[in-house]
């Protein structure tokens, strides 16, 4: 899809999750064509004419100030994650510099994987925008063991191999969570890079081959992924569900740091104790520093 037919999609499916009520507008009539707000009450609400809105919904953001955008997100009243990505789209039409620029080709510092290893008691990876996991602890290895196409390979990525493989499906117990989140760090990711050409051929395989993955990205929700609790069945442990807190590296642009964490005393503790024992037999100490794909895989243009 064009930036245009994105900021299309995006709008009118923001607008369509707003009522009148929930606008503090009045609801004349009984037969409303749209479900949720019509165009002009989003521009009476944003401050703008009806003529004005109908362009920016038709997608010409290109010369939209900021002032103009933040009362789109307020009438609209767009979270945190959706007034991003709303920005995002923004530069994207007119062309501007994303918000992150793009550093050298390398790899990952010989000091950010000394840190991912130090991490003995919590599973944690880096990764890129595009769900590239690039780097594991022994731990996080361990953790995401299902989702590598083999036990000797290097990376995988969480978004093909969660859609496009059984072993995918039966690792996320909360399925319908796990797709929503998937597909809308990837929604996110594309508003930031939309020139990002892997990016790009990641979503059409998707899209080209599950309809789930289809039907979600349709919805055009976005979202941050900062901190939360997520569940996972693994095959040498059950179902365990861990706390992430995920952290971007602000040397690395484009990447961000995932460790997993449970309270001690409680089950999923001890299920995570039970994972350590069991990565100690499956995966050697060099599993602490799995080489990247390419160097175009830990840089990115993105915000």
């Amino acid at each position: 899809m064009s930036t245009e037919s994105d900021i299309r999609a995006f709008l009118a499916s923001r607008r369509a999750k707003i009522t009148p009520q929930q606008a503090g507008l009045p609801a004349y009539g009984g037969n409303r064509r749209v479900p949720g707000l019509r165009r002009e009450e989003v521009a009476l609400l944003a401050g703008v004419s009806i003529d004005y809105y109908v362009r920016l919904e038709r997608g010409h953001l290109a010369g939209a100030s900021e002032e103009v955008l933040d009362a789109v997100a307020n009438a609209l009243q767009l979270d945190d994650a959706e007034r991003a990505h709303l920005f995002d789209l923004a530069r994207a039409a007119a062309k501007r510099p994303t918000r992150r620029t793009r550093r050298p080709a390398g790899t990952l510092p010989d000091s950010v994987l000394r840190v991912l290893a130090s991490m003995t008691d919590s599973p944690a990876f880096i990764r890129n925008g595009r769900l590239d996991i690039l780097a594991t602890n022994t731990l996080g290895r361990a953790l995401y063991a299902p989702l590598f196409p083999n036990p000797t390979a290097a990376t995988t990525n969480i978004a093909r191999a969660q859609f496009l493989t059984p072993a995918g499906r039966d690792f996320f117990p909360n399925w319908e969570t796990g797709v929503n989140t998937t597909v809308a760090l990837l929604r996110t990711e594309a508003g930031r890079a939309p020139h990002d050409t892997e990016l790009t051929g990641l979503i059409g395989e998707l899209v080209t081959r599950s309809q789930e993955f289809r039907t979600a990205w349709a919805k055009h929700n976005v979202r941050l992924h900062h901190t939360g609790k997520k569940a996972f069945h693994h095959p040498a442990v059950g179902t365990i569900a861990l706390d992430f807190d995920a952290m971007e590296l602000p040397a690395q642009p484009g990447l961000t740091l995932t460790a997993y964490s449970a309270a001690p005393g409680t089950p999923d503790h001890e299920a995570l104790q039970l994972l350590a024992t069991w990565a100690a037999t499956e995966f050697p100490p060099s599993a602490d520093r799995l080489p990247t794909t390419s160097p175009t895989d830990i840089t990115s243009n993105r915000h």
